[in-house]
């Protein structure tokens, strides 16, 4: 194939890719000026709408004299909300794929990549990040990629640049950047295609793709160029300078593409194309790099919705009751003053009102300034407001008990406040589930990464057992398994509180002890660290310590002798090593092994009994 070849087939594919983008961006139009006006209601600029055109505009007053303050109730419940939901943070952790030993020591090292990833890939913050993004538009996306220029330095390059060994990092990414084949298309996995679009600074783009390009203006939430933004709607503040439009399009593998195909546009020109770069799915496929989190989910929709879509009409509301109320009270303690004609000078009174104590001239004869009588302020603005502020925390599902206390006084017992409680947390189980769904497809995603691409063996340092920085050398391909789940105790949306209330009943109740009624060290560590005291859990627990001991060894015997120490607990070991073999499927000489080491252990025991007699 000839250069001209290839380069009318480039044109042809950029081409291509940018019709695609701007045709997504087309059919996405409402849908983002939807998230557009919900940033601007969170913000309190909330005298706007869109237009019949499909634009944003605000609002002008009627009268001149109009009060048009803003009374913001939609930030401190997104806020609530976005409170609430961080505080759910469940431990991941990975399911070994059988009970063999091998397995569960491939499950706990997996684990610990998960942990040691996520710490540093400062996991919490972006996933409040994108829980922000998702309580304001209704949809968010993670994006997980291998970073071949971050982890540790190997080498240097002939013009002394460092290699590095790379790791996984993740981003949240706005909805504004997301443009899906079909939105009508639920599931993300399900798109025939998704483009990613996003404004990337040209030193980025040069130290990425080895590409020079001249930048243009972008606005911040609109990736359109700046020319084609209305001037008078445009600010200049969020114009971000030198920057260009990087448009990635994914398509999703298929019989005839089995590995996909990932084109990547930015300038005109072609910064990359060939197959989906990642093996991130079931049975070593190769699938999108993103994972979404909605707020509330919307059958028959790609993108979910947000409690600020439902919000903002009980907000207009809110602002008109309240303007028109204090135009009320304006007029009752300020006084509309009645005047005969020509009765006085009414340039005067209207720059200066009816100070205390002016005097008043008027024209002998003529009936003198009077004020009107207004009365009070009617009844039904302070029903409509209390009626309305009683509706935010009905839809918004951040209900206070404090602020209906008087719907539930005739409620006394601490059982039935209890379910009050539980059910206005219950109104955000949704959005739990989609935070937690988002975790362990993130995780999954880590883990097989790490199998792609680290083939050279790497350090990890993690908190181990009571607290303990333990050291392992892994490779990629010592990840067998990578099903992610959540742990037991983080399952619940409890509050530290409720927690602490829920490990004293069981504290109460014995269910920690163990045969003998007694609390072994292990659990009062784990209990501390329940408890939040996890800074005072500093006991090692010598059985925890001699089964750990135990199961190395019994790796150990699948290949060589294991030596049977005096300072072992003999007990530990020999049931350790029972149950080994009765879970695992063996060689006979490998079983004779493990049985010579099980009568070393015995007849240890026998030594013991014989000195003490």
């Amino acid at each position: 194939m000839t250069d001209n070849t290839k380069t009318v087939a480039d044109e042809k594919l950029i081409e291509e890719v940018t019709e695609d983008f701007l045709r997504l961006q087309r059919e996405r139009r409402l849908i983002e000026r939807g998230w557009q006006l919900n940033i601007n209601f969170v913000s309190g600029k909330q005298y706007c709408d869109i237009d019949s055109s499909g634009e944003i505009y605000e609002e002008d007053k009627k009268y001149f004299w109009q009060t048009r303050r803003v009374f913001n109730h939609i930030a401190p419940i997104v806020d609530m909300r976005c409170s609430k939901l961080g505080g759910i943070r469940p431990s991941l952790t990975v399911r070994a794929a059988s009970g063999e030993e091998g397995d569960k020591h491939s499950a706990s090292l997996a684990s610990a990549i998960l942990s040691a990833a996520a710490e540093a890939a400062d996991l919490d913050g972006i996933i409040s990040e994108a829980t922000c993004w998702s309580e304001t538009c209704g949809t968010s996306f993670y994006k997980i990629i291998w970073d071949g220029s971050a982890g540790s330095a190997v080498g240097k390059t002939c013009d002394g640049k460092s290699v590095r060994q790379g790791d996984v990092k993740v981003c949240a990414v706005s909805p504004f950047e997301i443009y899906p084949y079909s939105l009508s298309e639920e599931k993300l996995e399900n798109q025939q295609g998704i483009i990613h679009a996003k404004a990337v600074s040209v030193q980025d783009i040069y130290s990425m793709y080895g590409v020079k390009l001249a930048g243009r203006d972008i606005g911040e939430f609109s990736i359109s160029p700046l020319p084609s933004v209305k001037k008078e709607t445009a600010n200049p503040s969020a114009v971000r300078h030198g920057y260009e439009l990087v448009i990635e399009r994914y398509e999703r593998a298929t019989e005839d593409n089995p590995e996909g195909r990932l084109t990547v546009v930015a300038g005109g020109k072609l910064l990359f194309d060939g197959p989906l770069p990642y093996i991130n799915g079931e049975n070593g496929e190769r699938v999108y790099p993103f994972v979404k989190q909605t707020s509330l989910p919307l059958a028959g929709s790609f993108f979910g919705v947000s409690v600020v879509d439902r919000l903002i009409p009980l907000q207009r509301a809110y602002n008109a009751v309240k303007n028109r109320k204090h135009e009320f009270l304006n007029r009752i303690s300020m006084g509309t003053v009645a005047v005969e004609d020509g009765s006085v000078d009414t340039d005067e009174l209207i720059e200066d009102g009816l100070t205390p104590g002016k005097v008043i001239v008027y024209r002998q004869g003529s009936k003198p300034p009077e004020m009107l009588t207004l009365g009070s302020v009617p009844a039904e603005f302070s029903n409509e407001e209390e009626s309305l502020l009683n509706e935010f925390s009905q839809v918004s599902g951040t209900g206070n008990i404090t602020e209906n206390a008087d719907s539930y006084a005739g409620i006394t017992s601490a059982a039935g406040l209890q379910l009050i409680i539980e059910q206005d947390e219950r109104r955000l189980e949704s959005a739990y589930q989609q935070i937690k769904r988002a975790m362990k497809a993130i995780g999954r995603h880590i883990l097989r990464l790490y199998r792609q691409f680290a083939s050279d063996v790497r350090l990890l340092k993690f908190a181990g057992e009571n607290n303990v920085l333990s050291l392992y050398y892994f490779k990629g391909s010592d990840i067998s398994s990578d099903d992610v789940i959540l742990e037991a105790d983080s399952e619940g949306t409890l509050s530290p509180a409720q927690r602490r209330a829920c490990v004293y009943e069981i504290l109460d109740r014995g269910l920690f002890a163990d045969e003998n009624g007694k609390l072994t060290t292990s659990v009062k560590n784990k209990v501390l660290e329940l408890l939040g005291y996890k800074g005072l859990a500093g006991g090692r627990d010598l059985g925890e310590l001699n089964r750990a001991r135990a199961g190395e060894e019994n790796l150990t015997m699948k290949e060589a002798e294991a030596t049977v120490k005096d300072y072992d607990d003999h007990s530990t070991h020999i049931a350790e090593h029972t149950a080994f073999l009765l879970t695992e499927k063996l060689s006979p000489e490998i079983e004779k092994r493990i049985c010579a080491h099980i009568d070393m252990h015995k007849r240890k025991i026998a030594e013991a009994e014989n000195e003490q007699k």
